[in-house]
Order: structure tokens, then C-alpha cells, then sequence
């Protein structure tokens, strides 16, 4: 009984000290600079686990900013340094254009962290980055089209946003095919990860009567907007029909598409990121280095990408984003 009375004066001590620190204003304050949750389904699971990792309860006192438009993400960044957080956080629409404002908070003080894209600029300006390899996933996605072993290749390519990370990554596999001549480029236009975009690019594809048999789409939502394209024009997809559909984040309603053969293929890329970089703040705070990073200061997720023809409904339990 002691022991137990032992224990309810500590609890009752650290919830103490707790709402004093708060009272004191002694949390983290982070200031956290990132795309739009009504950019796509994994954007929204992103920022989700962001505000539910960076909340009041766990000792941050966090403010958020969304756009999908690099020069207003560099400004919200600048307001925050002048706010005086004590943590940046920023998944950059553009992979240029930073320097500036990377210097700023490290002469501020401020320390930088780096999630779901990478900025080109010198790693000492951030502290880590907890990123996908977007070029690992574009590498990954063109070697399965590879091994289907098609005839011919005839490929309308949906891109994402211009210049940024996932955009650039998931793309550069593709070109590299198209530079060597063994996938056609029928069309490579940006949708800037939109479902209703992807599908007018599809509709145009369709009424010039050009001839196509994949569409490799850079996120789960404008390859939903390519196959309602397909299916008001009464084409064929997925598993042994005739147009091989693609698409990249795993939410698991497009990886349903996979297990009912509507869809091929789906690229994993995880938005869980928020607690990974808690817990290096938390270490930075307590005076310690942070370890398991690589040579470019990165944790990368680890991915993959799902097949149709061996999807089960586990592997959409496990990996699936959303509901």
C-alpha cells in the first residue's frame, strides 16, 4: 500500500511540473511548414500523425503552415524564425530555393529538420531529414513495368507537382527508359497531384485516338482520375486487360483497386515521419547526438511496391493509408 501511495505522489509530482513547464512557457516550440492534407491521401496521413505527435500533450507547443506553393512555404518558414520557434520542420514543395532561409535559422539558433522530401542545399544547414527515396521508388516502379515483358511500351506519364522531391524521383526512372528508346512517351504532363486534372490529360490522350497500354500516375489520386477517364470511354485495365494502371502512396482504397484487379501496380511511400523526428529533438534537448543517420544526415523509410497478381488482404491492412 505504501509503494502504491509512493507511486500516486510521484504521477501527481510529474503532472505537476508538467503543467508548470507549460504555464512557464517551457515547451518545444515548433514551427512545421508542409503541403496541403487535401493534396492526396497520404498527405492528409501526414499531417495527421504530425499534429498528433507534436501536440500540447507531448511537451510542443506546434504551429502549422500549408501550401503547396514554394514561394509561400518560404515565407511561412520566415515568419516562424521570427516567431522564435526553437524547431523548424519542413516537407518543401520545391527542392530549391532554401539556402537562404536554412542559414536564417541556423544563425537564429533554430534547429532544421527535413521530412517526406529533400532540399537541395549543404547538409550542415539541418539537423537530419526523415525522407522516402523517391528515386528508389521511381526505380523500383520501372523495373515491375519491365518484367510485365509488354510488346511495346506506351506510356502516358502523370506527374506531380514540378520540382518537388517525389515529383522529380518518381520520374526520373521513367525518363531514363524514355531517353534509351524502350518505353514510348505518348504524353508527360503534370496534374500537380490532381484527380481531376489526371483525368482531362487521359480524355485528351483518348480523343487524339494515340494509341497507349500504361499510365504511370505519381499518386494514388490521379491514377483514379486516369481510370475514370478509362471507364467513361469504355477502355479496359488492370490484370490482363488493356491498359496496365499505376499509381504511388498505398492508400488502401487504391490498393483494394490492386487486390480486385482494377490496378497493377501501387508504390509505397510512408507519411510516418512525425516521431522519428520527435524523438531527436527530444534528444538534442537532453544534450545527446543523434545517431543511425547516413552520410547525407537521412533516415530513410523503408518501401516497397505491391503487385496485383500477389496483394492480399493483410498486406492492405498493414500498409494502407487511410480507410
Amino acid at each position: 500500500m505504501k509503494k502504491l501511495v509512493g507511486l500516486l505522489l510521484t504521477l501527481a509530482m510529474v503532472l505537476t511540473m508538467s503543467v508548470a513547464a507549460f504555464a512557464d512557457g517551457e515547451a518545444i516550440k515548433v514551427g512545421v511548414v508542409n503541403n496541403p492534407p487535401s493534396e492526396s491521401g497520404y498527405r492528409e496521413a501526414n499531417v495527421n500523425d504530425f499534429i498528433n505527435v507534436f501536440s500540447e500533450e507531448n511537451g510542443y507547443e506546434a504551429s502549422f503552415y500549408y501550401s503547396i506553393k514554394n514561394d509561400e512555404q518560404l515565407s511561412a518558414a520566415r515568419q516562424f524564425i521570427t516567431d522564435g520557434v526553437d524547431y523548424l520542420l519542413i516537407s518543401a514543395a520545391e527542392t530549391t530555393g532554401w539556402d537562404s532561409v536554412l542559414k536564417d535559422a541556423q544563425e537564429a539558433g533554430i534547429g532544421v529538420f527535413l521530412f517526406d522530401r529533400m532540399i537541395e542545399c549543404d547538409p550542415e544547414l539541418f539537423e537530419a531529414a526523415v525522407v522516402s527515396d523517391m528515386a528508389q521508388e521511381g526505380d523500383t516502379a520501372v523495373a515491375w513495368l519491365l518484367d510485365q515483358g509488354l510488346d511495346e511500351y506506351n506510356i502516358i506519364h502523370i506527374q506531380g507537382a514540378m520540382g518537388s522531391d517525389a515529383q522529380l524521383g518518381r520520374t526520373g526512372a521513367l525518363d531514363a527508359q524514355f531517353e534509351a528508346g524502350t518505353m514510348n512517351k505518348v504524353v508527360q504532363q503534370t496534374a500537380t497531384w490532381d484527380e481531376a486534372e489526371a483525368k482531362k490529360i487521359v480524355e485528351a490522350v483518348i480523343n487524339s485516338k494515340e494509341p497507349f497500354n500504361v499510365i504511370y500516375a505519381e499518386n494514388d489520386g490521379m491514377a483514379k482520375g486516369a481510370v475514370a477517364a478509362l471507364d467513361e470511354a469504355g477502355i479496359t485495365h488492370g490484370v490482363d486487360k488493356d491498359v496496365i494502371v499505376m499509381g504511388f502512396d498505398c492508400n488502401k482504397w487504391a490498393l483494394r483497386e490492386l487486390l480486385a484487379g482494377n490496378w497493377n501496380y501501387d508504390g509505397q511511400c510512408s507519411p510516418f515521419q512525425a516521431q522519428v523526428i520527435s524523438e531527436m529533438i527530444q534528444k538534442l534537448e537532453a544534450g545527446e547526438a543523434i545517431e543511425g543517420l547516413n552520410d547525407a544526415k537521412q533516415i530513410i523509410s523503408v518501401e516497397k511496391g505491391f503487385d496485383a497478381r500477389e496483394i492480399t488482404e493483410e498486406d492492405i491492412n498493414t500498409y494502407g493509408l487511410g480507410e
